[in-house]
């Protein structure tokens, strides 16, 4: 682990009463209706968390936004071209099941919107581009669902390249947690965005080499800039079982749910299959798939036990 001093390592860390002092301090952050529409399942978001957190993040990733647009109009002139309106900044959203990445896509959709100079952000999410359950089945891996193989690699990888040749209108495939399965008939449709977040398990796989063995294209080679949300494989364990029996008690009891079958389980048969879950598939997925990527990220959100953010690892440029 590298200190904000150490000139040796490519990352400049910051614990976190550092990194919250470079918050803009004339910005007003999300209003506490916001934080709380935000708040994903067990996790910790609140005022003080945006403040000392996300806000900072979301000026730094502003002044990315701001930086790659004189890029773009500098290369422009450099080419002789007539300013074409540039492409959207991409940002990718890493890390494990339950640590709270899809809150903290939210929370910076919302945080960067905020932002006069970019709006318009979208914020698409890779479970719609798993393979259709009836699909994973024909080929035997409905057990390794959010493993890299169980998705439409090749449908992901078009609809980010798509975003970065500045189509003024994308769609997505959509997913829903409750039935468990892509919905075909479903589409979210992303137009002329300022930011678009991508989130998701695997977003910053690298390239796959190809049976002819060539190198192809990775979805995070369409990145503008990336953040792994991180935390002890054992606080991650404890909040997948700790979201597992929240759901028992709300989601997997609605009509419909896939789940249904989890509903009226003890609490004790509750907790030991959510543990079996965790130990033969998100756990697995996690060591072998997910955290490899980490070092790829631009920058790391690294979370306490509480799910409050202890450090920050940033790149260097």
């Amino acid at each position: 682990m590298s200190s904000p001093g150490d000139e040796s390592s490519p990352y400049v860390e910051l614990q976190r009463a550092a990194w919250a002092s470079l918050a803009p301090a004339s910005d007003a952050p999300l209003s506490a209706e916001e934080i709380g529409r935000l708040r994903g399942l067990g996790d910790s978001l609140d005022l003080g968390e945006v403040e000392q957190v996300y806000l900072p993040l979301s000026r730094l990733l502003s002044m990315y936004v701001e930086s790659a647009g004189r890029l773009h109009r500098r290369q422009e002139a450099f080419l002789h071209r007539q300013h074409p309106p540039r492409t959207p900044f991409v940002i990718g959203i890493a890390g494990s099941v339950a640590v709270g990445k899809s809150t903290t896509a939210r929370v910076l959709q919302q945080m960067l919107a905020h932002w006069p100079e970019h709006p318009n952000v979208a914020l698409v999410t890779t479970d719609g581009f798993l393979l259709p359950n009836a699909e994973l089945q024909r080929r035997g891996i409905l057990h390794r669902k959010g493993f890299p193989e169980s998705y439409d690699r090749k449908a992901l990888l078009r609809f980010v390249m798509n975003i970065k040749s500045g189509r003024d209108e994308v769609d997505a495939p959509t997913y829903s947690h409750l039935v468990y399965d892509v919905l075909p008939r479903e589409r979210v449709t992303v137009r002329r965005p300022d930011i678009v977040i991508v989130e998701g398990l695997n977003v910053l796989q690298p390239a796959r080499v190809r049976d002819d063995g060539k190198v192809g294209l990775a979805v995070s080679d369409f990145f503008d800039f990336s953040v792994y949300v991180d935390a002890a494989t054992s606080d991650i364990r404890r909040w997948y079982v700790e979201r597992f029996l929240r759901l028992r008690e709300t989601a997997f009891r609605e009509p419909g749910s896939y789940f249904t079958k989890y509903a009226e389980l003890t609490h004790q048969q509750a907790v030991a299959e959510a543990e079996r879950i965790w130990d033969t598939i998100n756990g697995p997925n996690l060591d072998q798939n997910v955290l490899p990527t980490r070092s790829r990220a631009t920058l790391v959100l690294r979370k306490d036990a509480d799910h409050s953010v202890r450090y920050v690892r940033l790149r260097r440029l």
